[in-house]
């Protein structure tokens, strides 16, 4: 039996009808209502090949197949650069595909990982994509599945456009916004690199998080990071770290969690065991800024909430 019936195309050709079709709606002529047809066709049969039916697994051969000519032809890129042309079931179809095919793993490789990393400005092309609020939250699920890989997060993370995420966050269309602080969230998994000797991402990651937590609109998501303690645990080591810069940026997200009338048990827990050397810490911390009265009152502030701070009643 032939892997392909005649009625079934292989996915050289689907890749080919798709790539064909992409070109005329790139071109925007009076062909383009039949050729976004021919583009939610192809979608529906790579979704096919790569996610099977209800009674049919995932054929691994044609998988394969389909994975090495979307990296060969560039269609992974085109998909994403020509995803504002795509109808709405067609760009939730992308989404599908582009991150079934990112989880595939042969052995311990994980070969669009592989393709991504040799091709980083297609995660600068997702990235970008917070621009367009057509496509803003696709890119923004396609961008989180691509940053839980480290080789991935790392591209970004240690680049100059990560300093985006300082407009994004604060786009005036509230759920693009967050959507963006969801995707810059991830990068707080890697506590390792955040602790790594790249000081400028460092401070900016936390420049970002001290100005959203503070930021009166972002209540729901400010209250949502203190309530965790592995983000008090996370800013609490920040606030020894050896640049006092990151230090004085770590005091601001740490004053969050200790200001906040609505701490939760876990959160009251830390700071209560840590009590007498938060305020031996506190005390002798940046004693040099001398001139700047408003840390200065914040600091004595903090010492006083956690020196007056008792167990919450059950």
């Amino acid at each position: 039996m032939p892997l392909f019936s005649k009625s079934h195309k292989n996915p050289a050709e689907i890749v080919k009808i798709l790539r064909d079709n992409l070109a005329i709606l790139e071109k925007q002529d009076k062909k383009t209502d039949k050729a976004s047809e021919e583009v939610s066709k192809s979608l529906q049969a790579m979704k096919e090949i790569l996610c099977g039916t209800s009674d049919k697994e995932p054929p691994v051969e044609a998988v394969a197949q389909l994975s090495q000519e979307l990296y060969n032809t560039g269609l992974l890129v085109t998909l994403i650069a020509d995803l504002q042309l795509i109808d709405f079931e067609g760009k939730k179809d992308v989404t599908q595909i582009f991150n079934n095919i990112l989880r595939r793993q042969i052995g311990t490789r994980i070969p669009t990982v592989e393709y991504i990393s040799a091709h980083p400005h297609i995660l600068f092309m997702l990235l970008k994509g917070y621009e367009v609020p057509q496509i803003a939250l696709r890119c923004g699920i396609m961008l989180r599945e691509c940053i839980r890989h480290e080789p991935l997060a790392k591209i970004i993370l240690f680049s100059n456009q990560f300093q985006d995420f300082f407009k994004y966050v604060e786009l005036s269309t509230f759920d693009i916004a967050s959507d963006a602080f969801a995707t810059f969230k991830i990068f707080e998994d890697y506590e390792k690199l955040l602790q790594s000797e790249n000081y400028v991402t460092k401070r900016q990651s936390l420049k970002l998080l001290g100005e959203l937590i503070l930021d009166r609109h972002n209540f729901a998501i400010m209250t949502k990071y203190i309530s965790k303690p592995e983000n008090l645990k996370l800013t609490m080591n920040l606030l020894r770290d050896k640049s006092p810069n990151i230090q004085f940026e770590a005091f601001h997200v740490f004053k969050v969690f200790v200001a906040s009338p609505h701490k939760t048990q876990p959160i009251v827990e830390i700071l209560l065991k840590n009590q007498p050397k938060l305020i031996e810490f506190l005390s002798n911390f940046q004693k040099e800024r001398t001139d700047d009265e408003q840390f200065t009152d914040e600091k004595n502030y903090l010492i006083k909430q956690i020196r007056d701070l008792k167990k919450v009643a059950p």
